[in-house]
């Protein structure tokens, strides 16, 4: 099979000693192909709710990693401190004491904030995953021929 690029010349020959003209170049023949294409579209409910749920995640990310910043570097107690650690404890909770906390003068490492920003990520994946899954047409896939 000749590639696109490639032009077959076909010459002429006369016996009476006329001038030869070449022969027109054969265009290319453009092979058959068979292609599948599968077409996931989301519904808007569907991507509102997705939407709805990494920004519900994001935001308990966003919390979690101030209280984590504000523990690192040893904040003062102020009422923006407290007020943080106070709305993030029942985040944090559950994870409480897997680690041991490392204390070096006002400035706390605390792993059970970072365990959780991990576990709440998995989490949304998993719904989002889930929503998907569950939202998804029973047969996608058409053939294009």
């Amino acid at each position: 099979m000749a590639d696109s690029y490639d032009r077959e010349v076909v010459r002429q020959e006369t016996i009476t000693g006329e001038p030869v003209r070449p022969a027109e170049p054969v265009p290319p023949v453009a092979p058959v192909t068979t292609s599948r294409t599968s077409i996931y579209s989301e519904s808007g409910n569907n991507t509102r709710v997705i939407q709805t749920v990494w920004w519900i995640v994001g935001f308990v990310e966003v919390l979690i990693a101030i209280r984590f910043v504000l523990k690192l570097f040893g904040a003062n107690p102020a009422p923006f401190v407290r007020f943080m650690y106070d709305l993030t404890w029942p985040f944090v909770a559950p994870f409480h004491g897997i680690f041991n906390t490392a204390q070096e003068g006002k400035s706390i490492l605390e792993p059970e904030s970072l365990v959780a920003m991990a576990i709440y990520a998995l989490i949304g994946w998993g719904i989002v995953s889930l929503i998907r899954l569950l939202s998804r047409p029973r047969s996608s896939t058409t053939v294009v021929e």
